[in-house]
């Protein structure tokens, strides 16, 4: 079997680091990045943060951060992969395009299809108003023109089935070239759910060639999803931004505890892990520049 691809997801788009620890400043999110490095993550997925004292529950899309946020997380992991957001609300894609233009990412995600974002209070309350995070075919092609500009590769977040199978219609219709790197997100509460049996399924539907990742979240209960993610040949994620639990239900210190219990899963199912220039070759992309 393939050597495991570990990604660590470092920090959310919106959790408060008044209230959970997740990393915000360029120093923060370094340390975290090398002790989820040091614990077996060969990608680091990069959400950006503002800067501003008591702002940092909010996103930014300022390339002067995403700059100094990218450096110091390339300068504590040498030879680490960076995988930048992209996801936004609406048509205007100004800001992650002028980011992924100034850092250069090796990978960058791209929303593959629209969804109803939804999550439902135990009292039938909407935890925040109904909202669509929406994706159509022409954002997507335009986020694969800014991505194809500066040699990024998309990795293609899929929150549901339909937009899974609409992946390879990109393919077939010459929207993108490479290896496909599918992302099946599960756990968003109206989006497909972090089932085993499910995502045993989703691999039919890919591409031929194509490699693929489960992102899960929730607390403890993702565990035996990303075990199976692992014995089906997939490549692994976890992080601050997908879930703050450890396997036996205890709180997270932080992302290389996450990390170490999702190489555990890997070796389990019988797979060493990959090193970043593994990873690279297996997504086809570009060799990494000598130091």
């Amino acid at each position: 079997m393939d050597k495991a691809i570990l990604t660590c997801a470092l920090t959310g788009v919106l959790t408060d680091p008044r209230q959970h620890p997740v990393p915000v400043t360029p120093a923060q999110m370094a340390a975290e990045a090398r002790d989820a490095f040091n614990a077996g993550a060969s990608v680091m997925h990069v959400h950006l943060r503002a800067q501003a004292p008591g702002q940092g529950h909010l996103p930014s899309w300022d390339p002067d951060v995403a700059q100094a946020v990218c450096d110091a997380i390339r300068a504590a992991c040498p030879g680490v992969i960076v995988n930048l957001t992209t996801g936004v609300i609406g048509k205007d894609i100004s800001g992650p395009a002028a980011c992924i233009r100034r850092v250069r990412p090796e990978i960058a995600a791209c929303n593959a299809g629209t969804l109803n974002y939804l999550k439902l209070k135990a009292d039938g309350r909407w935890a925040w108003p109904p909202m669509v995070f929406d994706n159509p075919v022409a954002k997507v092609q335009q986020m694969l023109d800014v991505m194809a500009e500066c040699g990024t590769h998309p990795e293609f977040e899929c929150f549901d089935v339909g937009i899974v199978r609409s992946v390879g219609m990109y393919l077939q219709a010459g929207m993108f070239t490479g290896v496909p790197e599918y992302n099946f997100v599960m756990g968003v509460a109206s989006g497909m759910p972090a089932d085993a049996d499910l995502l045993a399924l989703l691999p039919r539907w890919i591409a031929p060639g194509a490699v693929w990742q489960a992102t899960l979240i929730g607390r403890a209960e993702v565990w035996p999803v990303h075990q199976r993610t692992a014995e089906l040949g997939g490549m692994l994620r976890t992080g601050l931004e997908d879930t703050f639990y450890l396997p036996d239900g205890a709180r997270a210190p932080g992302n290389g505890a996450l990390v170490e219990a999702l190489a555990a899963c890997a070796r389990r199912a019988g797979r060493d892990v990959a090193s970043p220039d593994e990873a690279r070759r297996r997504l086809g992309l570009h060799p990494r520049a000598p130091a």
